[in-house]
């Protein structure tokens, strides 16, 4: 077991296989003190998220490595694990391809699948995607040369020695072998999830499926607040986010700038997560249906109510029936708009936050939407604000922490890495971040390796074979296979919330590791 730090509040857990993966991740779970966010398994390691504030790093290395020495629990002597069935209609575009791959007839190779005792290894991909593996299987299916740009939700599918079924239409490599109507991600039920890590698993063959479409919720009905009349390039509903979710595939999202958002519902009284506009760009416009106390944060955009000119990170008065307008941010990115009382939206998996990438939360704003107040906890609005607040700067400098893989890199990769002034990409979202420079090399024994899929957070800087580093953002995947260098810091996330395409960044080492 080798264990290596994830930024500043995660461990990575590696072992030998993946058999070690479902054990350890098994005794963790059954001794998981309090601090620990989430445990989340991926083909050869366990990724150990915690709140250093009540479990330091320290103490949850000390933990790990405590539970690897205990004695390992029999078989026989541990709780059953939960089984679930999946009824599949072998129907799939690939079948008759993947059977002749494997020199099988397709009922040979339908038989194969059906018979095989299956379990949840890990998810990841999409939520509830779950990876299937089988002492059953020893079948090793190649994925397909081109992946698909639209796989439908309910495929079953092979790839490795992995089974799967896609909880979600999205795009994939997998090759497709049936259909499946089980329940897999449902994000308003008590048990969202159907595969979970752990879960034992039996394939039963039938006749027709109806795959059900997961729709996102509807806003919850309450006292209207104001009717959106042009929403600019995206604005989202966003709180806190979801945390302790990873192990289901799902990120935490939330609000991408963390501090602007606590000051945006402390400015209007709210309590604290209470949910928010986040508008990217600026360019939006409202009409208010009734009077209400509003603030912005965030992004520096020009702010007028009812035709005069007002300031960011102030409490307003906007009454009724007055135009607000936030014009096209001068500085920065992301404009958060607090509304004394909170945003009404319908909760899905704990939050409110719309998840870009997984497709949780409500659809993004759009023109002539009417918003109402979840008419939360109300405190006094306070008359001054002493938070001290300046635009954000045109070149971000952000501090990182190690990174689980930075070995794989060479010595000077590791210098470039930090010596760089780097470009943001114009492929910049909630997903990820791109950055422009110097393409960083591995080394020549990590250039000859594939990384199997691992945990992954928030600010962990993937490095893609060409070299040019990716940071993830608040709904980024939760595993990847590509090695991850650097992970940024809770403060540096909050700088680059603000980070706009063509913007400059310099990364700081706050870790004598990186």
């Amino acid at each position: 077991m080798v264990i290596r730090p994830f930024g500043d509040s995660a461990l990575l857990v590696e072992v030998a296989a993946l058999a070690d993966v479902l054990d350890l991740h098994a005794r963790l779970a059954g001794t998981r003190p309090a601090g620990v966010v989430d445990l989340v398994p991926a083909a050869r390691t366990v990724l150990a998220h915690v709140d250093p504030a009540v479990l330091p790093l320290a103490t949850a290395r000390a933990w790990i490595t405590g539970t690897d020495a205990a004695p390992r629990v029999p078989a026989d002597a541990a709780p059953a694990p939960d089984e679930v069935e999946v009824p599949v209609v072998y129907d799939g575009a690939d079948l008759a391809e993947t059977a002749s791959l494997l020199g099988l007839s397709t009922e040979q190779l339908v038989a194969r699948h059906l018979a095989a005792r299956w379990t949840v290894a890990f998810t990841g991909f999409a939520p509830g995607f779950g990876y299937l593996v089988s002492e059953d299987w020893d079948l090793d299916v190649p994925r397909r040369a081109t992946p698909r740009t639209r796989v439908p939700s309910g495929a079953v599918a092979l790839a490795g020695r992995f089974s799967g079924a896609y909880p979600r239409d999205t795009p994939g490599g997998w090759q497709l072998i049936g259909t499946t109507d089980a329940p897999l991600f449902e994000p308003g039920a008590p048990e969202p999830v159907l595969l979970r890590p752990g879960t034992r698993v039996r394939f039963r063959r039938a006749v027709a499926a109806t795959v059900a479409r997961t729709s996102r919720p509807a806003a919850p009905a309450g006292p209207v607040a104001f009717r959106v009349t042009d929403p600019g390039a995206l604005t989202t509903v966003q709180d806190a986010g979801r945390p302790g979710r990873l192990a289901d595939g799902v990120a935490r999202s939330g609000a991408a700038d963390q501090p602007a958002f606590a000051a945006a519902n402390r400015l209007v009284g709210n309590p604290v997560g209470a949910a928010v506009l986040e508008i990217a760009l600026g360019g939006f416009r409202a009409v208010a249906e009734r009077d209400l106390w509003i603030a912005a944060t965030g992004a520096w955009a020009p702010i007028r109510v009812g035709g005069r000119d007002v300031d960011p990170y102030r409490p307003v008065q906007w009454l009724a029936g007055a135009e607000l307008t936030i014009g096209i941010a001068r500085a920065g990115i992301r404009v958060v708009l607090a509304v004394r009382g909170g945003i009404a939206a319908s909760d899905a998996l704990g939050s409110a936050a719309t998840d870009t990438l997984a497709g949780i939360g409500a659809e993004p704003l759009r023109a002539g939407e009417e918003v109402a107040t979840a008419d939360a906890a109300r405190h006094p609005v306070p008359p001054i604000d002493s938070w001290p607040w300046t635009p954000p700067p045109d070149v971000l400098v952000v501090d990182v922490a190690a990174g689980p893989r930075a070995d794989w890199f060479t010595p000077a990769a590791r210098q470039g890495f930090l010596d760089t002034r780097w470009i943001v990409d114009a492929r910049a979202d909630r997903v990820g971040i791109r950055l422009d420079g110097p393409p960083l090399e591995r080394t020549a024994d990590a250039a000859a390796r594939e990384l199997p899929s691992e945990g992954m957070l928030p600010g962990a800087v993937q490095v893609p074979p060409d070299g040019r580093p990716v940071i993830l953002g608040p709904d980024g995947p939760v595993t990847g296979g590509y090695p991850v260098i650097a992970v940024v810091t809770a403060a540096g996330r909050a700088a680059l919330a603000q980070a706009r395409p063509g913007s400059h960044l310099l990364l700081r080492s706050a870790s004598p590791r990186l």
